[in-house]
């Protein structure tokens, strides 16, 4: 059996976990700093954009691709397993298009969309009014709906993973940092191990003590930084802030649940009954090095998001804020996000890490990479 230690718990770090557990070749120990879900994946709004991405070739696609293909079977495997639903919204997303916007890109992609059998529709202004009423006419010149992407609540989707993970075998240790590493030259020969650095890790160090390792994914989003520099092959990943809010209407803005609706980056999210979520902001750590690099939350960019909302949706102006949160999410410094593979000069360590604004999108596609790395597969 392979021993396999993941570092982090969010919505990557536990689907990971998750789906490898279903595998018998493979023992699966967990451990993370806080409990799961606490960072970037607990201020997350689980908006699942795939088909209207835009990305429409090479990884980006293809990963979008699997992981929406695999959320709909994974969803109902969780909740068997748990016996506990996720909010899982399966009515599509749609995003407004405003005046000056040419939609001759939007018709491209629908093209591409049908001939790799994912459908999108452009709607006109009338139609929109016409489906969605509680839309702002003003500005809105068209739609784009996209009936196959979703959304999914990922605080609720994180704990379901770690309780099925754990049900298959996985073990977990939250509130227990990784603290370093035991490493020895790979098993080649040791001449050519020395000559060309590479090393392998075969303990991690924790509060609990050593344990033993085969492999290592280390899938600690922003926390990933210090351990990869803990192996002298340090990889920049820096925190975007984004702020995000609940909100409750006095009446539900439709009787069924309706799609979550994008316009100029910004989200309504309808949650049940009448609370929506409202996100999310994107702001940049700061590039004084004067100054702290972590972006602090700043409270006029969140009100700008609202109005911004309120702008399309005018009814929200009725509703009360709930509450207000913000989270920092992972990205890659000089690189495109996310990074999978095999960390440098390691033979037994793989980093899956930097997933920006897409981890709770790229989650299963990343599972599904990380076990194409590792030694026995299905």
């Amino acid at each position: 059996m392979v021993s396999v230690a993941v570092i982090g718990c969010g919505i990557v770090g536990a689907t990971i976990a998750y789906e490898l557990s279903r595998l018998p070749q493979f023992a699966v120990t967990v451990f993370d700093q806080q409990f799961p879900a606490q960072q970037a994946s607990g201020a997350a709004l689980g908006v699942l954009m795939g088909a209207i991405s835009g990305k429409t070739k090479g990884r980006a696609w293809e990963w979008r691709r699997t992981s929406l293909e695999r959320y709909e079977t994974l969803i109902p495997e969780l909740e068997a397993a748990t016996g506990n639903p996720i909010p899982w919204n399966r009515e599509g997303i749609l995003r407004l298009c405003f005046a000056g916007e040419d939609l001759s890109s939007w018709e491209h992609l629908v093209e591409q969309r049908r001939s790799q059998g994912w459908p999108l529709e452009i709607l006109s202004a009338a139609e929109v009014r016409s489906r969605y009423p509680y839309l702002s006419p003003q500005g809105i010149i068209a739609a784009i709906y996209s009936p196959r992407d979703r959304q999914v609540n990922p605080v609720a989707l994180t704990q379901a993973l770690v309780a099925a993970a754990e049900k298959n075998g996985a073990q977990f240790h939250f509130n227990t940092p990784v603290q370093g590493f035991e490493t020895c030259p790979a098993p080649t020969s040791l001449e050519d191990s020395i000559a060309s650095k590479t090393q392998q890790v075969e303990a991690l160090q924790t509060a609990k003590g050593l344990l033993a390792v085969d492999w290592v994914a280390i899938a600690a989003g922003l926390g990933s930084t210090p351990l990869t520099a803990a192996l002298q092959q340090t990889v920049d990943i820096r925190p975007v802030l984004g702020q995000a809010m609940r909100l409750r209407l006095p009446a539900p803005l439709a009787e069924t649940l309706q799609p979550a609706i994008t316009g100029d980056d910004v989200y309504l999210v309808p949650l049940g009954g009448s609370d929506y979520w409202v996100g999310a902001t994107v702001e940049f750590p700061n590039r004084d090095a004067s100054k702290p690099i972590d972006p602090q939350a700043d409270p006029q960019r969140l009100t700008a998001l609202h109005q911004r909302a309120i702008d399309y949706c005018p009814v929200l102006r009725e509703a009360t804020i709930l509450e207000q949160w913000s989270g920092l999410r992972p990205r890659p410094e000089g690189r495109p996000a996310p990074i999978v593979e095999q960390l440098s000069q390691y033979t037994n360590v793989i980093l899956a890490s930097g997933h920006y604004r897409n981890g709770v999108l790229l989650a299963p596609a990343t599972a599904r990479a990380v076990q194409a790395l590792l030694p026995c597969k299905e």
